[in-house]
């Protein structure tokens, strides 16, 4: 526990001539009634009540002492450690081209890969990390991080649009590498993710596997779409029609790809056949990494507020009931 405003905890030393002052004033006080000789009430049974008769100023001085820590503004332990976990370095690159769009997954590929993959981050919460989208071109979303809440923030923000429209497989798998490349986890996965084959970019799919390859990195490509056709939409004034495009996946290269990298080629044609893959890959080795972890600071004032205001309305309570003096 720290606090905040620390100053003012002095306000306590106050207190201690409030205390004296109570004491003295009770040591002097006179009774109302007075009387030559007391000794024939001296074997009378006390009342409850002389039990009681202190109690209001002490619950007075516990209100005060609470009011103060509140000014203190007490917050609960704000530091930095290091912990070691287990997990493993991951990339995710996903392809967004407009293709994607493609209702055969529903709602469409993509938002059916985004809720695939949330699952799949919150599956795996002491992993590194990152995301990689690619289409015309490439570029990382989110770096390696094992901060899930900021990257699952990411993952909800993607869309197609951003970026060139194409699909250049290579350059998806090349950005992934220059994130993973200096890593020292002993396992480094990109999960690739496409509905189509590489027709820009100024690396081939092939040529990106051999580097990723040559820094250790496994590559898992996953082909999405269902077999034959899928339903497209396409804006036509201010409706929007369906029409079947063709399903052109690139599985020989996708396939390559993962063997020259030692992973593994998958083939979603549904929502669920997607999760399955994903869960497949799920059951990766896991290395331990060291991670620096930031606990937040929480106000902790709150309860000592409400104990503070019960043992004032007591003291009232009391002061006007059962403990109440008489002119």
């Amino acid at each position: 526990m720290v606090f905040a405003n620390f100053a003012y905890l002095f306000l306590l030393l106050l207190l201690i001539p409030y205390i004296i002052w109570y004491i003295l004033k009770w040591r002097n006080s006179q009774a109302t009634l007075q009387v030559s000789d007391a000794s024939i009430y001296a074997n009378a049974p006390k009342s409850y009540k002389n039990y009681l008769l202190h109690l209001p100023f002490i619950l007075r001085i516990i209100a005060l002492v609470l009011l103060i820590i509140v000014l203190a503004r007490p917050q609960s332990t704000d530091r930095w450690q290091n912990s070691e976990i287990e997990g493993i370095d991951i990339m995710l690159a996903v392809d967004v081209s407009t293709s994607m769009l493609a209702e055969d997954l529903k709602p469409n590929r993509l938002e059916a890969a985004k809720d695939v993959a949330a699952s799949f981050i919150n599956g795996r919460p002491n992993d590194n990390i990152g995301i990689t989208l690619f289409a015309g071109e490439s570029f990382t979303q989110c770096p390696l991080t094992v901060d899930h809440s900021v990257l699952l923030n990411l993952v909800n923000n993607i869309a197609t649009g951003t970026i060139q429209d194409g699909t250049a497989v290579g350059m998806g798998i090349a950005n992934a590498v220059t994130r993973l490349k200096d890593s020292k986890a002993k396992s480094k996965v990109i999960i690739l993710l496409t509905d189509g084959t590489n027709n820009m970019g100024d690396i081939s799919p092939l040529t990106a596997a051999e580097i990723a390859k040559s820094f250790g990195i496994r590559v898992y490509t996953i082909g999405v779409g269902t077999n034959g056709t899928a339903p497209y939409p396409y804006p036509v004034g201010n409706t929007i029609q369906y029409i079947n495009v063709p399903v052109e996946i690139d599985e020989n290269t996708l396939t390559q790809i993962a063997k020259t990298t030692d992973g593994n080629y998958y083939r979603a044609t549904s929502n669920s056949k997607l999760k399955e893959v994903y869960e497949q890959i799920d059951k990766l080795e896991r290395t331990k990494l060291n991670v620096k972890e930031y606990s937040k600071r929480h106000e902790e004032y709150r309860w000592f507020a409400i104990i503070a205001l019960l043992c004032l309305l007591l003291e009232v309570l009391l002061r006007n009931t059962v403990l109440k003096k008489l002119p």
